[in-house]
């Protein structure tokens, strides 16, 4: 079949897709089957999932004609009573074959052992009422890692409506929940009075939970302070003065567990995670989760050193925020960058009990695009 006169100039017509000629001056070319199986009509307009399947068509998609009419391509398809009309917007987004503009697609800012006075800091109250609030502190978490959210209500409720604003209660091996204070007969030594080495949190899950919260109830007890880090801020750093070492760190998986009565949870990690585009995008680490590693003795000559110089590193006084987190304050930060731990504390000599819950980054990433959409979120 050949492409409408009208349209030469404009259309061309291959064996396999259309060259389409935009507004812009831009030749691009798009496949057949790509333009059927994205007509409009392939997507239900009130639940926006694709109702047209394509493994149904009993010969491959193929134009009987295609002309550019106003601002659409229209598309008359052979052996089918279809016509597809394909805004010339739409195309032009998908020209070039790159992803799809994400807002919530933010650059990461790197922090360092300083940065306690400009963390980000939300009302609880005032997020509940507000979803332009709520996109904020996304923003933070998505930029920064890390926010504390104030006036927070001294109950359980509190804490799991604060976490629902963002996504929903994402369970562990731990449970819901879990209560971070002294107890009779621990299963983590986050239940003692203890130091806490910097750590993420639950590396023996295949895929750790996204973001943490721990609300403070109460911290009278002498010590105990809060220690973070932001665990990409120092792998950059560690990137440039030794490379190897981040390869190594970046490539190997080490093996990471979690025992006790009823469970027995195990995961093979790599220390410094990468995103696509070989940036930076978190950490995987914990002293007191991590199992023996597992690894060729000869691989462990190189390995061990490097994960030593990155540990060390990551302990440094340049990149180690200290501060006290009060009662009614409840600290929230990305588990896959951010890095925490607690000096140890008395515990006779006072009350500190910290509640804390996860959710996960992509439902995050998800509600601050629905806000973004819904027009109620501007620069």
């Amino acid at each position: 079949m050949d492409i409408m006169p009208s349209a030469a100039d404009t259309v061309s017509l291959s064996e396999k897709g259309l060259h389409v000629t935009l507004p812009d001056g831009r030749r691009c070319y798009f496949n057949h089957y790509w333009l059927r199986d994205n007509c409009p009509s392939s997507f239900d307009r009130t639940t926006r999932e694709r109702v047209f399947d394509i493994f149904h068509l009993e010969q491959p998609p193929y134009p009987e004609s295609a002309v550019l009419e106003d601002d659409a391509l229209l598309i008359r398809w052979s052996g089918e009573d279809h016509v597809s009309r394909l805004p010339v917007d739409m195309l032009a987004a998908y020209a070039d074959g790159t992803p799809r503009f994400d807002p919530s697609d933010l650059p990461r800012k790197p922090w360092y052992g300083d940065h306690y006075p400009d963390v980000a800091r939300f009302s609880q109250p005032e997020l509940m009422a507000d979803r332009r609030l709520v996109a904020r502190w996304i923003e933070a978490l998505l930029v920064e890692g890390v926010a504390i959210i104030t006036d927070m209500p001294d109950s359980d409720a509190g804490l799991t409506e604060t976490a629902n604003l963002i996504g929903q209660v994402r369970p562990t091996f731990f449970g819901d929940y879990f209560d971070v204070r002294t107890h009779i007969k621990p299963t983590n030594l986050a239940y003692t009075a203890k130091a806490l080495e910097l750590h993420t949190d639950t590396p023996a899950e295949d895929v750790a939970p996204g973001v943490q919260f721990l609300h403070c109830r109460a911290n009278s007890v002498e010590g105990g302070g809060s220690l973070f880090a932001d665990g990409m801020a120092v792998a950059n750093d560690f990137r440039e003065v030794d490379p190897e070492g981040f390869r190594l760190l970046s490539e190997t998986e080490i093996p990471f567990y979690c025992e006790h009565d009823i469970y027995d949870m195990r995961s093979r990690q790599r220390v410094i995670e990468l995103d696509k585009k070989g940036d930076v995008s978190g950490l995987t680490i914990s002293q007191h989760m991590a199992d023996i590693f597992d690894l060729p003795q000869y691989l462990l000559d190189d390995y061990y050193p490097a994960f030593c110089r990155f540990g060390k590193m990551l302990q440094d006084e340049r990149y180690v925020m200290r501060f006290l987190l009060k009662a009614g304050e409840c600290i929230t930060f990305d588990n896959h960058r951010i890095v925490h731990g607690r000096a140890a504390y008395s515990a006779t000599s006072g009350d500190r009990y910290l509640r804390g819950t996860y959710t996960d980054r992509a439902e995050m990433r998800s509600t601050y695009r629905a806000i973004v959409s819904e027009g109620r979120f501007r620069e």
